[in-house]
Formats: C-alpha cells, structure tokens, sequence
C-alpha cells in the first residue's frame, strides 16, 4: 500500500508482467493487493483500464491527515508557514527542506509539529512568538543588505516597478521581447520552469548559502536545473508569461527572504 492509501498491484498482460501500479480499494474494501496478478481479457480490458484512469487520479488527490498539507499551485513556504500558523524554519526543520523555495506541486509536507517534539508542547503563546521573530526576521532582510554577493544588472531597460516588500518581491525591467536575461552572480540553477503562479518562465540560481535569485516572466529559459551559470551569462530571453507587460520580474532573497535587489544592483 502507498502512503495516501492506494493500493500497489502487478498487471499481466499478453504474456507480460507491468510495472506496479496504484488503486484505491472500492467501497466493499476489496482493493487489488501488491504483487496480484490481474489478467486483463481483451473484452474487458478498455472497461478496467477506464477504472484505473479513475482510480488513479483519486490517489493524486487523495487528501491529506491532520498535519499535513499538500503544496497546490502558487504556493511558498512563507504562504504555507503563514496560512499554518508556524514559521518558515519549522517547515524547514520538519520537512528537511535544505531549498525552501524549490517546492513542488503535490508535495506533502508536515505543517504541524512531530508529537513529543519541544515545539508540540510549547502551546500558542510560544508560536505567538515565533510568528513575531520571523516577521521581525523578514523586515531585517528587506531593510538591510547582507554581507557576501556581488550582482550585476540581469538585463538592460527601465525599472517600472520598485521593491516595497509587500505588492513587490523585486524590481521590474521593461524592454522588448528577447532581451537577453543574464545571471547576476555565479552559482547555481536550482529551479527552472514555470510551476509557480504569477511568475510564468521562471529560474531561480542559488549563490551561496545565503544567496538566491529569481528571474521570472522569460520568454524562454535558456539553462536548466542543476547547471552552473557564471555572472553575465545569458541564462533566459525577456518575455511576458503570467503578466500583461514585457519585462524581467528580478528578485534577491537574503536567508530566504525577499529583499530590495536596488541595494546589491551597482548605480546606473
């Protein structure tokens, strides 16, 4: 059985044994047990293979126990930790997320404390807290640059859009589709794809421990995960996916934090 409650089993087809599948038990509790063999006769075969399809979608979606969460589409840690009332270390700590900000869509991840933890039995005033340590956390990223990372402009064109921290995670640089995109320091591609709402073609390049930046609405992703980049390289071309203006959405994120990239960007 899988961890959302689907059964594995093994087809036999045509003289072949399948790969393990998975299938939610029906309502009389007579699911398909793992390694039983299931002769799929050619008249039924489009009937089973139909309730299946069903079955398996079922296990996608499956809900998850008291918890627990599953990450949907347009998700960050800092959402997650917020709408859960934790912080984002917590989620770190019992999901070992050594990336927070590479989560995937139908990702489950534990949103409440192991029982028996220190963190189980410090009760709301403690979390109270916390919540107030990671905001104060927040407004020390976004108001004073760390020490550690040197960056250069990711393209050329005008800023329509300044940081503020709220509305804006970054700067906005307008200019015509295609500009080149280029990394702002040297490190690496940890996520590249367009899975997070609002962002459309996105790259996120890890600089250091410290380090992030995102590059987002590209019209084309030239780079993929797990690839080193060097500063000025072309990694992406401007576009205008997930948005209605032509431009680069740039972010820089301090300890996991968003943090106004004007502060690390040499003057113009």
């Amino acid at each position: 059985m899988s961890a959302d409650g689907c059964f594995l089993f093994r087809q036999y087809q045509n003289g072949k044994i399948l790969p393990f599948r998975s299938a939610r038990p029906t309502p009389t509790g007579r699911g398909v047990l793992r390694g039983q063999v299931l002769v799929l006769h050619t008249g039924i075969r489009r009937f089973v293979c139909a309730t299946l399809a069903t079955a398996l979608v079922a296990c996608g979606s499956a809900p998850v126990g008291p918890g627990f969460y599953r990450v949907e589409r347009g998700d960050t840690v800092s959402k997650i930790a917020r709408e859960n009332r934790t912080t984002v270390a917590n989620l770190k700590r019992w999901n070992s997320l050594s990336n927070p900000d590479a989560i995937e869509v139908g990702q489950v991840l534990r949103v409440a404390p192991p029982a028996g933890s220190a963190t189980a039995s410090t009760g709301a005033g403690s979390s109270a807290n916390s919540a107030k340590s990671d905001a104060a956390a927040d407004s020390l990223a976004q108001n004073k640059a760390g020490p550690g990372v040197s960056l250069i402009w990711p393209a050329q064109g005008q800023v329509v859009h300044s940081f503020d921290g709220k509305n804006s995670k970054g700067i906005d640089i307008a200019n015509s589709a295609g500009t080149p995109v280029l990394a702002a320091a040297t490190g690496s591609v940890v996520y590249a794809g367009n899975g997070l709402r609002g962002y459309g073609n996105m790259l996120i390049v890890k600089h250091n421990d410290d380090y992030l930046t995102a590059y987002a609405h590209n019209r084309a992703l030239l780079v993929k995960e797990g690839q080193t980049v060097q500063q000025g390289q072309q990694i992406a071309e401007m576009g205008d996916t997930d948005t209605n203006q032509t431009m680069l959405h740039f972010e820089v994120r301090y300890l996991g934090r968003s943090t106004d990239p004007a502060r690390y960007l040499p003057p113009r």
